[in-house]
């Protein structure tokens, strides 16, 4: 029975770490990019699906919190702000890549033309710095020939990678695509 109680105390332990990790990226999201969450146009992004059942707002989310984790883990002193604003508007791109009669024959190589659509998209709403603006427009390198100039936008690529990865071979999951 004491090895029960001591599983438990120790999954109790994960749990209460995992909370407060989670409590301070909410903190710092409110922080550096409350008008990116509360926007409509972030807000619809619940509405399309980016891998497998993973929404884009979902994957974006998730986007950040590895890069969050990633800078914390390598030592990286990326700046926050910049990798938090870039990691949710990377996939900017406000659309649904998968709806083939919708999108162009252009647009159909998703892959190579989203950063730059998501960039523009940004680009209307908020005001980005250029080291924002190379997060969004280099984390598909190496399909973006150019690669990434700074730590940060590095950052957002490895865990961008990671995450669809993830969803791709279904051990992230999603909730679909929601109803607005």
């Amino acid at each position: 029975m004491d090895l029960f109680y001591r599983n438990e105390h120790k999954r109790a332990e994960r749990m209460k770490k995992m909370y407060e990790r989670h409590k301070k990226i909410h903190a710092m999201l409110k922080k550096h990019a409350s008008d990116i969450l509360e926007s409509d146009n972030f807000k619809s992004t619940k509405k399309h699906l980016q891998h497998g059942s993973m929404t884009v707002h979902k994957h974006c989310m998730d986007v950040v919190r590895y890069s969050l984790l990633l800078n914390k883990k390598l030592g990286l002193k990326c700046n926050k702000h910049d990798l938090i604003r870039g990691a949710l508007l990377h996939d900017y791109f406000l659309y649904d890549w998968h709806d083939k009669e919708y999108l162009s024959q252009r647009k159909r190589l998703h892959g190579f033309w989203h950063p730059g659509t998501a960039l523009r998209n940004a680009e209307k709403e908020y005001k980005l710095n250029n080291r924002q603006r190379e997060i969004i427009k280099k984390h598909m390198w190496p399909l973006t020939v150019v690669p990434p100039m700074c730590r940060e936008a590095w950052v957002v690529t490895a865990a961008d990678k990671y995450c669809s990865l993830m969803e791709t071979v279904g051990l992230h999951k999603g909730h679909g695509a929601q109803a607005s």
